[in-house]
C-alpha cells in the first residue's frame, strides 16, 4: 500500500544558541501534490528547507528537534547528496549551472553516462569513456518534459535566464527515483509568459506522482499552482490550508499577522502633507539583487516616511540610487531643487544623509574611534572639525572630541569614552554611532536603512525612539527602510511597499494585515478589491 504522505516534517524546532528561529513547526506533503510555502523573510522557510536537505549549518549547530519521514518511514537526511540519494530534489532560485558546458552535460552532471574502453579495463572505471548519444538522449527527454525545445548541444553561456530555469528542471527531473521537488522562488526572473509555462510545467510533474514543495511570495501563483498551502510567521506554523478553501485576502492575512503591541509609543497625529521635501520620478537603480525599475513617490516634511518589502525586491535600492552609491537615473527634487544624480559627494552636500544597511562594510570604520566614526563625513565633504596650520590641514581635536561626546550623551552609546574603536561596540551601540555620523552633517533629509538589522529588542527600542525624537522634536524628514514591517507601523506615518523593483501601494501603519500582505506579494489591495477574491 502506497504511502499517504511522501513527506511528513513533524514539530520541528531549531535553535541557534539562545535564538530559536523554528518552534514546533509541521509540514506534511502528498505524493503528485502542489504544496505552497509561505511566509515572510525571517519567517522561517529557508530554515525548515535546511532540515529537510541536512545541510551542514543544521548538524554543525546542534542539529533538530522532531523528525522527518519520507514515506511514512523515518529518516535521517545527513547531507544535500543524502537528500538526492533519498529521493529529494531542488530547483535553486540561483542557478547551478556550468555555463561551459552544454545543455545535455549540465543535466547529466555528476551522473554522466560512460561506456568502458581498453584503458578503463586496465586502469578502472575513471578513464572510461562518456557516451554523448545517450546523456544526450537522455537530456531531450527530460527537455521535452517540461517544454524546451532547446538544442541540447547548446551551451548554457550565453542563455536567456529563463531557459537556464528550465534546465534546471530538466536536471532535477531526469534523476532517477524523485518523490520530492522543491521549488524556490523559481519564477524570480522569468517573464509572465514563462512563469504561466513554468506553472504548467509543475502541474505536469505532479500529475506524474512527483511532490512539489513550492516556495514563492506571489499570492496569484499559489493559488493558480498549489493544492495546498503551508504558512509559517515568525518562525512558528501560522496555518495549513487546502488551495480550494481560501483566499489570497486571507492568505495575506496570515503570512503578516500581528506582532503584538508598537515597538515604541509615541503621540498619535495626522501624517503630514504639505511641502514635499523629496520628490522622486521614474526612478531606476541598478543595484545587484536589489534593482529598481520606474518608481515615483513624494515624502512630505517634517513626516516619517517607511519604506518596506520583501528581501530583493528593491527597497534597498531606492536610497543607494539617490545617493548615487549605485548606477542610477531619474529625477530627483530635493527641497524644489534639482538633485543630480551620480555623484553622493554631490547627495551629501545638498542636506541628504543616509545611514546604510551595511554598516561594517559602509558605515562604520570598525577600527577607528567612535569620536573620528562621528565626525568622518563631515571632515570629508564639508571640510569641518579641520583647521589650518601654514600650509598643513590638522584635525581640530578639540572640537572632535566635545562633538563625540555630545552625540554620546544625546544618543545613548553606551562606551568607554570617544576614544574606543566603533568595532568593539554591540550592535545597537555602533547603529547610533552610524546615525551620529549622519547628524554630525546637519542633514535636511535623512535615509535610514535597516536600522535595527542584528541588534537585540532593547537596542531596537532606543535606535526608533531615537529616529522619533530626531522627527517630532528637530523636525527632521526621515526615510526609513526596513525589512521588519512591525517596526515600520510603529514609527512611519506612511509606508510604501515595494514589489519586483516597483512601488505597488503607499499605505496607512493602521492598513489591515491583509492589505499589507497583498501589497508584499505585488498585488494593489484596492485593485485586487475592485476583481474579487476570486481565484
Amino acid at each position: 500500500m502506497s504511502a499517504e504522505y511522501v513527506l511528513q516534517m513533524k514539530n520541528i524546532t531549531k535553535r541557534y544558541g539562545e535564538n530559536t528561529v523554528l518552534s514546533d513547526v509541521s509540514l506534511s506533503v502528498r505524493p503528485g501534490e502542489i504544496h505552497a510555502l509561505l511566509g515572510e523573510n525571517g519567517a522561517g522557510k529557508s530554515t525548515l528547507m535546511n532540515v529537510l536537505f541536512g545541510m551542514p549549518v543544521i548538524h554543525s549547530t546542534g542539529g533538530f528537534e522532531g523528525e522527518v519521514l519520507l514515506n511514512d518511514e523515518v529518516t535521517h537526511v545527513m547531507s544535500p547528496h543524502d537528500a538526492m540519494l533519498k529521493g529529494i530534489g531542488m530547483v535553486h532560485q540561483e542557478f547551478m549551472l556550468l555555463p561551459g558546458f552544454t545543455v545535455a552535460e549540465n543535466i547529466k552532471l555528476n551522473r554522466e553516462i560512460t561506456h568502458p574502453n581498453l584503458f578503463s579495463r586496465i586502469f578502472g572505471k575513471n578513464l572510461e569513456t562518456l557516451d554523448s548519444k545517450a546523456m544526450a538522449s537522455d537530456a531531450r527527454k527530460a527537455l521535452d518534459s517540461v517544454g524546451m525545445n532547446i538544442d541540447e548541444y547548446t551551451r548554457v553561456h550565453g542563455m536567456p535566464v529563463g531557459y537556464m530555469q528550465f534546465v534546471e528542471i530538466a536536471r532535477e527531473i531526469d534523476k532517477t527515483g524523485v518523490k520530492l521537488l522543491v521549488f524556490d522562488e523559481p519564477t524570480a526572473v522569468l517573464t509572465e509568459s514563462e512563469a504561466t509555462q513554468l506553472i504548467s510545467v509543475m502541474k505536469q510533474i505532479a500529475q506524474s506522482g512527483i511532490a512539489i514543495i513550492f516556495i514563492t511570495h506571489r499570492l496569484d501563483e499559489v493559488m493558480a499552482a498549489s493544492d495546498a498551502i503551508t504558512i509559517l510567521r515568525d518562525g512558528k506554523l501560522a496555518a495549513t490550508r487546502r488551495t480550494a478553501d481560501t483566499t489570497i485576502t486571507e492568505l495575506a492575512e496570515l503570512m503578516i499577522g500581528r506582532k503584538g503591541e508598537a515597538m515604541v509609543e509615541h503621540d498619535d497625529r495626522p501624517a503630514p502633507t504639505g511641502n514635499i521635501a523629496l520628490k522622486v520620478r521614474d526612478l531606476h537603480v541598478d543595484m545587484a539583487g536589489e534593482e529598481v525599475h520606474g518608481v515615483d513617490f513624494d515624502v512630505y516634511e517634517g513626516e516619517i516616511l517607511g519604506i518596506g518589502g520583501l528581501a530583493g525586491q528593491g527597497k534597498l535600492g531606492i536610497p543607494n540610487g539617490i545617493m548615487s552609491l549605485y548606477g542610477s537615473e531619474g529625477s530627483v527634487e530635493l527641497f524644489g531643487e534639482t538633485l543630480k544624480l551620480g555623484s553622493a559627494g554631490d547627495a551629501l552636500r545638498a542636506g541628504i544623509a543616509m545611514v546604510s544597511e551595511d554598516r561594517k562594510g559602509v558605515g562604520l570604520l570598525l577600527d577607528q574611534s567612535i569620536e573620528d566614526n562621528i565626525v568622518f563625513n563631515a571632515m570629508q565633504i564639508k571640510n569641518e572639525y579641520l583647521h589650518k596650520i601654514g600650509p598643513f590641514t590638522l584635525k581640530d581635536a578639540k572640537a572632535i572630541r566635545e562633538v563625540g561626546e555630545q552625540m554620546i550623551q544625546d544618543l545613548d552609546i553606551r562606551c568607554f569614552g570617544p576614544t574606543q574603536h566603533a568595532g568593539t561596540l554591540s550592535g545597537g551601540n555602533q547603529q547610533k554611532v552610524c546615525i551620529a555620523r549622519a547628524l554630525v552633517m546637519n542633514p535636511r533629509f535623512l535615509f535610514v536603512s535597516e536600522p535595527t538589522r542584528g541588534i537585540d529588542i532593547g537596542a531596537k527600542k532606543l535606535v526608533l525612539e531615537t529616529l522619533i525624537k530626531l522627527n517630532r522634536e528637530h523636525g527632521m524628514t526621515i526615510v526609513m527602510v526596513s525589512s521588519e514591517l512591525q517596526e515600520l507601523r510603529s514609527v512611519a506615518d506612511r509606508i510604501a511597499i515595494v514589489s519586483e523593483g516597483k512601488l505597488v501601494d503607499i499605505l496607512k501603519p493602521d492598513a489591515s494585515d491583509a492589505d499589507f500582505g497583498l501589497a508584499m506579494s505585488g498585488i494593489k489591495p484596492s485593485e485586487h478589491a475592485e476583481k474579487g477574491d476570486g481565484e
